[in-house]
């Protein structure tokens, strides 16, 4: 999850300035302008694959847990199974957030630059 985070606040921050240089950008070329805000939703996708990831090393947790549980003569419980499902969900469920987010964050974006720039050629 800190790994998340993380990539949320770097992918956050390159949105964040590659539009503020756009915005005040003279002379611009808009498709070098749009590539670089693109590269911030590659990162949001980057964070979805880390969070599918985590996801699968909590499966893994799992997996030995049950084992070790069943290995020792405990009694497994589907309620433990489900539980320890619903955990390693979290992950991959920030995950997702961080990408729609990241889409989000660059459909508004590109609009506004292509906006800004349209109004600059008509001027």
């Amino acid at each position: 999850m800190g790994l998340l985070t993380i990539l949320l606040i770097i992918t956050t921050a390159w949105f964040i300035y590659n539009f503020i240089v756009a915005y005040h950008s003279k002379q611009a070329n808009q498709e070098q302008l749009l590539r670089k805000i693109g590269y911030g939703k590659s990162m949001g996708l980057f964070a979805l694959i880390t969070g599918i990831f985590g996801q699968l090393n909590g499966f893994v947790a799992m997996f030995d847990a049950i084992e070790g549980l069943i290995a020792s003569g405990g009694e497994l419980k589907p309620y433990m199974v489900f539980g320890a499902i619903k955990v390693t969900m979290i992950v991959t469920m920030y995950g997702i957030l961080i990408y729609l987010f990241s889409l989000m964050l660059w459909f508004v974006l590109s609009i506004l630059i292509e906006k800004k720039l349209e109004n600059q050629d008509s001027v």
